[in-house]
């Protein structure tokens, strides 16, 4: 579904991203985990094309998508669910879901949105407030909404339990069970690192740009490399 090879990212004199590799297989979630700095976000906002890649190549879906812009990206269904959230402030619950649509012509939105409603009660309650009034909590729902508006067939989700207090933790990390039941494959990045494997099915650790470790998320959990670093 996805495959990045030899992935190579930096800010100047800074190598960000120091030749990485990777792969996201249908049906999969699939965690990225690190210290900070390790590169796990600027990994996500080069595959949705904010950043150029210095060299390497990102295959979603048999095609090589490497440099494509964001709005290209994300046609193409590789949706990001962007760290802070970023929701329109100033605009309403209903107007910001419906910017995931922005560039769908089929006949299926409104009956997305009724899902979406479906699944975030607190939104279709709210879909009339301005996205600035709302918690930090039902802005992240926003978020995801918003993104599953687009019909993503890969979500990439960065650091979606940022902030929050611990029982929308959990909220979040159902809604992220909930999409991966939907069988869309997605790839989370996570500063929360015992949350990330336990809903993994693949997990990748990052250092200084480069993968350090992979394997299965469940045998991640059991490394004494892993606790120590993230777990313990």
């Amino acid at each position: 579904m996805l495959e990045i090879r030899d992935l190579r990212v930096s800010y100047g004199a800074i190598k960000a991203l120091r030749g990485l590799s990777f792969q996201v297989e249908d049906g999969q979630v699939v965690s990225l985990i690190g210290a900070n700095g390790a590169g796990k976000s600027t990994t996500l906002n080069t595959l949705s094309g904010l950043l150029k890649p210095t060299k390497g190549s990102v295959v979603f879906a048999g095609q090589d998508i490497t440099g494509w812009r964001p709005d290209r990206v994300t046609a193409a269904g590789l949706v990001q669910v962007p760290e802070g959230r970023q929701v329109i402030a100033t605009m309403s619950v209903l107007e910001n879901l419906m910017l995931g649509a922005y560039r769908r012509r089929d006949s299926g939105v409104n009956s997305d949105l009724e899902s979406i409603f479906t699944r975030f009660p607190r939104l279709q309650e709210r879909r009339d407030q301005k996205a600035g009034s709302l918690s930090g909590g039902e802005q992240q729902m926003l978020a995801v909404g918003r993104a599953l508006m687009a019909r993503p067939r890969l979500l990439m989700l960065d650091e979606p339990s940022m902030g929050l207090a611990p029982l929308l933790v959990n909220a979040v990390f159902k809604i992220i069970a909930d999409i991966k039941a939907q069988g869309i494959p997605i790839l989370l990045v996570e500063q929360n690192a015992r949350k990330a494997l336990q809903i993994a099915d693949y997990a990748y650790v990052l250092d200084r740009g480069e993968v350090a470790q992979a394997g299965p998320a469940a045998v991640l959990q059991q490394d004494e490399k892993v606790i120590a670093a993230y777990l313990g």
